[in-house]
C-alpha cells in the first residue's frame, strides 16, 4: 500500500493511499482532515472544504496538479508539502526546504567510498564528502579498535564501576550515581537535554561535514560507542540524511556539546531532518524512507555521539580551503589589476625575496613573475610603458608578495593544526583499551581550533583590504589614467562607483568579523566549565570573511577586465589574456550602466568554482613557468615554500628606472 509523508503548517503526518486512483488533491484534503483532527479548534477551519490549498513536491519544490492521480505524479514513500492559500506570507511560515534549495535538487548519490581509520583524514576529503562526492565506509583495523573499547564500557557497565558520563550524570552532576536499569535513559536525556541550540540550520553540506567528521573521531577506536551503533551512523551519512543543527549554541567546551547534540538527536529519531528526497521533515519519516531504523543509545553511547570539537573544526576545514583557493587567485587578480595600472614587475625580482625568505613572499613573488615575465609571456601593454618616466609603484602593488604571502603563511599554520585536529580524539572519558580503563581529560577544550580559525580570519582579510585599495585606484581617474569609474560617459553613467562602495563595506564589516572570539570566555554549567574557547563563533565569522573576501576579489577582477577594455588593441600577457576571456565568458563589458549585481555574483562563483576557476585556468601557465625556470642542478633548500622560491634572475619586468625610497 503506497504511503506519503506530507508536511501541513510545519507538521508531518504520514498518509496511507489504499485506491492509487486517488488524486492529488484528494491526498491534500485528506492530510489537512488528519491535521484539523490533531489540532485544538480544527486548526482555525470550519471544514476541509473550505480550506483553499496547493501542493507541491518537497524535493524541488515542484507544484502539483490537484487532477492528476498519484500514481501518475508521485513515488511510492514520497515526501509532499500542502501549502494552505495565505500561509506563505505568514511570519509563523516554515518551510520545508532550507535556503539554495536549487542547490540540492541536482543531487546524485555518489558511487565510490572514503574507508576512514581516524587519523588520515585531510581537510580536502572533508570538504568533498561535504559536497556528497563520496560514501563512508570504516577500515578493518577502526572497527577492531571500536569493539576494543566497547568491551571497557559493557565491563564497566556489568561491574557496576563509577566512572563519569558512562554510570553517573554530567558536569555538575558528575558524582550522582545513577542505577544500570536507568543507563539508557541517561544518554536519550542527554541528548534531548543538551539540544538547546538556535538561529538558522546548518546548510546539508556543512551537516553533512560535521557527521562526517564525527564518524572519523568516532572510527579512532577512544569514545566507546558499539559498531552497530556506529554503522548505523554511517548508514544514516551514507543516505544522505541529516539532522537539523542550528548553527548557534556551541562555546567550543566541552566541546560542541549542542550542535553536537542535534545531530545525535536526529539519529535517534526525534527532531527534524534533512535529505535530497524528503527536504525537512520529521527524523522518523526521514530515516523510515531510507530504509533505516533510529539508533537506540546504549551506556556512554550519547555521550560519545556529542563530546568534541567537530563544529569549530569541520567549519574551520571549509574555512581553511576556500582561504587557500581565494588566496591563490588574489594573486592573478592582483597581476592583472598591476598590468591594467602600468606596474613595474621590478619588485618582483627573485634577488629582493631571497634576502627576506618567507615561504609564502617568495611563492606570491614567483607566481607575479609566472604571469608577467614579459621575456616568456610577452605583453604590449607592458611594452607601451617600458620607458615611462614614473619613478615606483604604490604598496598595494609593490607590495603584494609581502602582504599576500603572509596569508599564505597564514593559511598553512592554520590547515596544519586542522589537520591535526580532524584525526584527534576529543572525547571525555576517553576509553583506552590497551590499559581496560577510562580516564578523564580535556581534550574537548576547542582552544587550538579557535584561536587558529581568529588568526585565520584576521589574516586573510587582508586580502579584501589591499584588494579594495586596488579598486580605488583603478576607479580613481588621477591614479589610474583611465576614465572614471571605468565607463564611458562618465556621469550619465555611474560604472564602477557603488560596486567600490559594496567593497569598502565589506572590508569594514571584515574589520568588525576580525576581532578574536577566542579571547572571551564565560563560566558555564555551575563553573565546572569555567574556561572556553567560543570556537563555534570563531569557525561561524571567519567563513563570514572569507565570504566577503572572495567577494571584494570578484568586484577586483570585473573592475581589471573592464580597466583592459581602455586599453585595447594592446593585448597582456597569455596567463591574463586567459583570465580574461574567462569573465568575458559569463559578463560582457559594461557599455553603459546595467544591473550590476547578478555580474558580481557570477564572478564571485568563478572564484570558488573549483572546476571553472581563475586558478584553473592560470595555474597551468605557472606550472609551465615553474618547470622552466627551476635549475635541476641547484639544491632545494629544506625552507623553501615551492620550487618556485629556488628560481634565478631572469631579468623579467618593464625597465621604468625605480629607485628604492
Amino acid at each position: 500500500m503506497p504511503r506519503y509523508t506530507v508536511h501541513v503548517r510545519g507538521e508531518w503526518l504520514a498518509v496511507p493511499c489504499l485506491n492509487c486512483t486517488n488524486t492529488v488533491g484528494w491526498l491534500g484534503r485528506e492530510a489537512v482532515r488528519r491535521y484539523m483532527k490533531n489540532k485544538p479548534n480544527n486548526g482555525g477551519f470550519a471544514s476541509v472544504e473550505e480550506v483553499k490549498f496547493y501542493v507541491r513536491r518537497c524535493k524541488g519544490l515542484g507544484l502539483l496538479d490537484l487532477d492528476d492521480t498519484v500514481e501518475d505524479a508521485l513515488e511510492d514513500n514520497e515526501f509532499v508539502e500542502v501549502v494552505i492559500e495565505g500561509d506563505t506570507m505568514s511570519p509563523d511560515f516554515i518551510p520545508s526546504q532550507p535556503e539554495g534549495v536549487h542547490l540540492y535538487s541536482k543531487y546524485r548519490e555518489p558511487e565510490q567510498y572514503i574507508s576512514l581509520d581516524g587519523n588520515s583524514l585531510t581537510t580536502e576529503d572533508l570538504v568533498n564528502l561535504g559536497k556528497g562526492l563520496y560514501k563512508i565506509k570504516l577500515t578493518p583495523e577502526a572497527e577492531a579498535k571500536v569493539n576494543q573499547s566497547r568491551e571497557v564500557i559493557e565491563r564497566i557497565v556489568k561491574e557496576q564501576t563509577v566512572v563519569y558520563g558512562i554510570t553517573t550524570g554530567f558536569g555538575k552532576f558528575a558524582r550522582t550515581v545513577i542505577p544500570n536499569s536507568k543507563l539508557r535513559e541517561l544518554q536519550v536525556n542527554l541528548v534531548r537535554s543538551h539540544s538547546a541550540g538556535v538561529g538558522k540550520p546548518l546548510s546539508p553540506e556543512r551537516s553533512r561535514m560535521l557527521l562526517a567528521l564525527r564518524i572519523n573521531v568516532l572510527a579512532k577506536g577512544y569514545s566507546g560507542i558499539s559498531l552497530e551503533t556506529l554503522r548505523q551512523v554511517i548508514e544514516a551519512f551514507n543516505a544522505s540524511c541529516l539532522p537539523y543543527i542550528p548553527e548557534k549554541g556551541t562555546v567550543g567546551a566541552s566541546g560542541d556539546l549542542a550542535p553536537l547534540s542535534h545531530l545525535a538527536l536526529g539519529l535517534i529519531g526525534e527532531g527534524k531532518m534533512w535529505s535530497p528526497k524528503s527536504g525537512w521533515a520529521d527524523a522518523k519519516y526521514v530515516l523510515q524512507a531510507h530504509g533505516l531504523r533510529p539508533i537506540t543509545l546504549k551506556p556512554k553511547e550519547g555521550l560519545a555521539l556529542i563530546n568534541g570539537t567537530q563544529m569549530i573544526t569541520s567549519l574551520g576545514c571549509e574555512a581553511v580551503e576556500r582561504a587557500s583557493a581565494i588566496a591563490r587567485q588574489a594573486d592573478i587578480i592582483a597581476a592583472l589589476t598591476l598590468e591594467v595600472l602600468k606596474g613595474t614587475t621590478r619588485a618582483f625580482d627573485t634577488d629582493i625575496h631571497a634576502v627576506r625568505p618567507h615561504r609564502g613572499q617568495a611563492e606570491v613573488a614567483f607566481r607575479f613573475r609566472s604571469l608577467l615575465d614579459s621575456d616568456h609571456h610577452p605583453s604590449e601593454i607592458a611594452e607601451s610603458h617600458r620607458f615611462c618616466d614614473r619613478v615606483q609603484d604604490a604598496y598595494t602593488m609593490r607590495c603584494c608578495p609581502q602582504v599576500h604571502g603572509v596569508v599564505n603563511d597564514t593559511i598553512a599554520f592554520v590547515k596544519d593544526i586542522m589537520m591535526t585536529e580532524i584525526n584527534s580524539a576529543t572525547d571525555n572519558p576517553m576509553v583506552f583499551a590497551e590499559r581496560a580503563e577510562t580516564i578523564s581529560g580535556g581534550n574537548f577544550h576547542g582552544e587550538y581550533p579557535a584561536k587558529a580559525l581568529d588568526y585565520l580570519a584576521i589574516g586573510v582579510h587582508e586580502l579584501a583590504a589591499i584588494s579594495e585599495r586596488r579598486i580605488e585606484r583603478l576607479c580613481n581617474p588621477s591614479l589610474s589614467e583611465l576614465p572614471a569609474f571605468l565607463v564611458t560617459e562618465g556621469g550619465l553613467n555611474s560604472g564602477f562607483m557603488i560596486a567600490h562602495c559594496t567593497a569598502a563595506a565589506l572590508v569594514s564589516e571584515n574589520k568588525a568579523l576580525c576581532h578574536p572570539s577566542s579571547v572571551d570566555s564565560l563560566s558555564t554549567s555551575a563553573a565546572t566549565e569555567d574556561h572556553v574557547s567560543m570556537g563555534g563563533w570563531a569557525a561561524r565569522k571567519a567563513l563570514r570573511v572569507i565570504e566577503h573576501v572572495e567577494q571584494v576579489l570578484a568586484i577586483e577582477l570585473l573592475a581589471a577586465c573592464q580597466g583592459i577594455e581602455f586599453l585595447r588593441p594592446l593585448r597582456t600577457t597569455t596567463p591574463l589574456e586567459k583570465v580574461y576571456d574567462l569573465v568575458r565568458s559569463v559578463v560582457r563589458p559594461w557599455m553603459k550602466d546595467r544591473f550590476m549585481a547578478p555580474d558580481i555574483e557570477v564572478a564571485h562563483r568563478l572564484l570558488v568554482d573549483q572546476k571553472a576557476s581563475v586558478w584553473e585556468v592560470a595555474k597551468p601557465y605557472i606550472e609551465k613557468y615553474r618547470r622552466e625556470h627551476i635549475p635541476e642542478s641547484r639544491p632545494i633548500s629544506p625552507t623553501a615554500f615551492s620550487l618556485g622560491s629556488l628560481e634565478t634572475n631572469t631579468g623579467v619586468g618593464h625597465d621604468h628606472g625605480h629607485e628604492d625610497e
